[in-house]
């Protein structure tokens, strides 16, 4: 009798811990689906943000912060600008099918950042500020009207480019208007458009154009979405 209760405690323990197994990988697959993998950078995001695992469409705006150690691959487009390696050609290939069709004036001007270069821009033109006169809290403000705070900033993630002098003048050139008929061909998009600041929070910027891929861009031209629009409607229709 004492050895089939025996018997019986060992595979109620064995049952036990099969069941406890079971759990434990379960919650793993839980854990590591709510990790988009980028550039061997791991870039933590809520259940809600799982759904998107598009390296083309990682978000980076004044909610959305890029890892302190986050280091995109980089390749050259000169001998001081980079560009994320996996959007790079596209980025040329534009730059110089503009060119053989006459669109001459076209540079890029602002490519990739380093978090630690962006938080050096950043606390300068706040010292320049405080330099004339205004107090800690109104520098820091009026700095983020036009410059991101680091790690928040698409420069920093590899995949945006400001083009010629980063002013409004050129929304009047032929090449602005040339990348607002053509971009979405070769993936890019204008990143900030002047009516969707209130999404944005961003203020129009015709010369930051940002790279989502030739499917994403033309998908969010026709729906005229911007990226942050465009992200919560693919979850919503996933």
């Amino acid at each position: 009798m004492k050895k089939v209760v025996v018997v019986v405690i060992l595979i109620i323990c064995v049952i036990f811990l099969i069941i406890k197994n079971f759990r434990n990988v379960k919650n793993t697959e839980k854990m590591d689906n709510s990790v988009v993998y980028e550039n061997n950078n791991e870039i933590k995001t809520d259940d809600n943000s799982s759904e998107i695992n598009d390296w083309k469409l990682v978000l980076v705006n004044y909610e959305n912060e890029l890892p302190k150690d986050f280091e995109p691959e980089l390749s050259s487009i000169d001998k001081t600008r980079k560009f994320d390696s996996r959007a790079i050609e596209y980025l040329m290939q534009m730059l110089q099918d503009m060119k053989s069709q006459g669109y001459r004036n076209i540079w890029p001007q602002s490519t990739y950042r380093s978090i630690a270069r962006q938080e050096e821009i950043f606390n300068k033109k706040i010292q320049t500020y405080i330099a004339s006169g205004k107090s800690k809290e109104e520098a820091e403000k009026l700095t983020l009207q036009k410059i991101n705070k680091p790690g928040t900033s698409e420069h920093n993630l590899g995949l945006a480019v400001d083009f010629n002098n980063v002013d409004y003048n050129f929304e009047k050139s032929k090449e602005y208007n040339w990348l607002m008929e053509n971009a979405e061909n070769y993936g890019f998009i204008l990143r900030y458009p002047r009516d969707k600041k209130d999404i944005t929070k961003v203020d129009c910027e015709p010369w930051h154009w940002r790279y989502v891929g030739e499917e994403n861009a033309k998908k969010m031209n026709e729906l005229n979405m911007c990226l942050e629009e465009y992200i919560k409607y693919l979850k919503e229709n996933n």
